[in-house]
């Protein structure tokens, strides 16, 4: 079996990374359509190289593949990393790596899933993410799901001869209202 449903939604699951995935990953890290988002556009990624990135992902504790039940196909990766657990809080990432699974609620519910995840079963009270202002599409998913703008950090993202803000926005535990794990975790 490739993929084990770790935390599982209605359209979706995320698993831990599979290593032999990395052919996927470089593929996905040398699109610009996922690298611009990212803020890695400038770099190349080789095989070798992203397959290093899987293993250490893979390793990590919060990482996950986004995976469709249907076909059991892998669409992205989202994660919880920077976790600081005196201070209850983590930094989210997340990207859909195909253009043909973006815009259809994919990360919405992927989110969903990582920060029922983060703050039933971590114990996280803040969760932080950054995102670029031409991003419009993913600041809407952010905030249909209810984060915040807490800040920006004004013309810190150079591309094509303009300068962009990079916008933080985050959610507290007591804002988010957890649609997964009820039915799993004791009460």
């Amino acid at each position: 079996m490739r993929y084990f449903k770790k935390l599982e939604g209605e359209r979706l699951y995320l698993s831990p990374i599979n290593v032999e995935d990395y052919e996927i990953y470089t593929k996905w890290m040398n699109d610009l359509n996922v690298t611009i988002n990212l803020g890695n556009f400038a770099k190349n990624f080789s095989k070798s190289k992203e397959k290093e990135s899987v293993e250490r992902l893979a390793n990590e504790e919060s990482n996950f593949a986004i995976v469709l039940k249907e076909g059991d196909k892998l669409i992205g990766n989202c994660s919880l990393f920077s976790i600081n657990n005196i201070h209850r809080r983590a930094d989210l990432g997340i990207f859909i790596g195909e253009e043909e699974h973006r815009g259809n609620g994919y990360g919405v519910e992927a989110i969903e899933l990582i920060l029922s995840h983060g703050f039933r079963v971590l114990g996280l009270n803040n969760v932080i993410l950054r995102v670029f202002s031409f991003n419009e599409r993913a600041i809407r998913a952010y905030e249909k799901i209810g984060f915040k703008e807490i800040g920006r950090r004004r013309e810190a993202f150079y591309i094509n001869n303009k300068y962009y803000d990079v916008i933080y926005m985050d959610i507290i535990q007591r804002e988010y209202k957890c649609k997964y794990l009820d039915d799993i975790l004791p009460r």
